[in-house]
C-alpha cells in the first residue's frame, strides 16, 4: 500500500503588519468591535511589487529544505489560489521558473478559494497513491489584500497575505488517513467577487454576507467533521491536533467544541495572520510545527470552507 505523508512544511508572511488600530483610520471600526467578533488584532499585507507567486515561492523553498529534497526531484507542483499573478500561465508555472525547475513536472493551479489547500491536498494524495507521482510540492497562497475594498468595514477587517507549503512523499507508513470534500454552487452569491474575465465589471472586489457565511459554515463544518472521522474509522479521542481554516475566532471555537477538543489543542493563528485563504491551514501547521506542538507521529484534522462554497476535510498522521 502506498501512502501520501508531510515530509517538509514552510511559510512566508509579508513585512508589512497592518494592526487593527491602521484599520479604525480607514472605517467606522475599533479594535474591540473587530476583535470581539473575528478575534484578528492584525494581518500582514503584501508590498505593491510583491506577487502571491513571490510569496509562493519562499514558502516553497523552506517547505523544501524542510524535506530535504531539491526542486528538480518533484515529480508534481500544485498552487492553491484565488489569487493569481497572471491570467495564464498557472501560478505553479511561473513558481516552475523561480525556483528553476526544469525537469517537465506537470504543474497547475488549483482554485476552491479558501479551501484551496485541503482541495491541492487531496488531488495530491490521489496522485501519489495511484503511484503517479512520489514527491509532490504543494503552495497555497493569496494576496487578498489586491482584492479588498478598504472601505467596506465587513470585508477590509478580515484578510490578510500569506503563503504556506507543505511536500508530500510516497511512504509505506500511513500518512494521509482520509479526504473529503465537497462544494454546492448554489450559495456563490454569498462570498464572491463578482466580475471576471469572460464576465466584465467594475466589482472587483470581495463580497459577502458576513451572517449568511457564518451560519454555513459552521453547520457544514459540524457535519464535515463527522464524515471525515467516520470514512478514516477514527474516533474524536484519536485526534491531537484541529487545525482549521483560519477565517473567524467564532468558527474555529465552534468546530472545537463540536470535537469536545480544548482550545490548547487547536492551532489558531487567525490572531495574528487574519484570513489568508488558501494559505491559512499550511501557514498554521508551519507555525505549529516549528515551534514544537506539534509533534511526528501526531494525528492532526485539517478543514476548511470558502467560496463557491467549497469545503473540505482531510485526517493526517504528521
Amino acid at each position: 500500500m502506498i501512502y501520501s505523508r508531510i515530509t517538509g512544511t514552510g511559510s512566508y508572511l509579508p513585512e508589512r503588519i497592518m494592526p487593527n488600530s491602521e484599520l479604525t483610520t480607514m472605517v467606522d471600526t475599533s479594535d474591540e468591535w473587530i476583535q470581539s467578533r473575528t478575534g484578528i488584532k492584525q494581518r500582514h499585507i503584501a508590498r505593491a511589487d510583491e506577487s502571491t507567486c513571490d510569496m509562493g515561492a519562499v514558502a516553497a523553498t523552506r517547505a523544501l529544505q524542510s524535506a530535504g529534497l531539491e526542486p528538480n526531484q518533484l515529480d508534481l507542483v500544485l498552487f492553491a489560489t484565488s489569487t493569481p499573478d497572471q491570467i495564464f500561465p498557472s501560478t505553479a508555472c511561473l513558481l516552475q521558473r523561480q525556483l528553476e525547475i526544469t525537469n517537465g513536472c506537470p504543474a497547475f493551479d488549483v482554485q476552491a478559494v479558501c479551501s484551496g489547500f485541503v482541495y491541492g491536498l487531496t488531488i495530491a494524495d490521489k496522485f501519489i497513491k495511484s503511484g503517479s507521482a512520489k514527491n509532490v510540492l504543494l503552495i497555497g497562497a493569496d494576496c487578498l489584500s489586491k482584492i479588498v475594498d478598504w472601505t467596506d468595514r465587513s470585508t477590509c477587517v478580515l484578510f490578510g497575505d500569506g503563503a504556506g507549503a507543505v511536500v508530500l512523499q510516497a511512504s509505506t507508513e500511513p500518512g494521509v488517513y482520509s479526504t473529503v470534500l465537497h462544494a454546492n454552487g448554489a450559495y456563490a452569491n454569498m462570498l464572491e467577487v463578482p466580475c471576471g474575465v469572460s464576465k466584465p465589471g467594475e466589482e472587483r472586489f470581495i463580497k459577502m454576507q458576513g451572517s449568511d457565511v457564518f451560519k454555513f459554515a459552521v453547520a457544514a463544518m459540524d457535519e464535515l467533521v463527522e464524515e471525515v472521522l467516520v470514512t478514516s474509522a477514527m474516533q474524536k479521542s484519536d485526534l491531537d491536533w484541529l487545525i482549521p481554516h483560519q477565517a473567524n475566532q467564532r468558527i474555529i471555537t465552534a468546530t472545537a467544541k463540536k470535537l469536545n477538543m480544548p482550545m490548547s489543542k487547536v492551532i489558531m493563528t487567525v490572531e495574528e495572520h487574519g484570513n489568508t485563504s488558501a494559505a491559512s491551514i499550511p501557514l498554521a501547521m508551519d507555525t505549529g510545527i516549528r515551534d514544537g506542538r506539534v509533534k511526528p507521529g501526531q494525528l492532526l484534522l485539517l478543514e476548511a470552507i470558502g467560496g463557491g462554497f467549497a469545503w473540505g476535510a482531510v485526517l493526517v498522521r504528521y
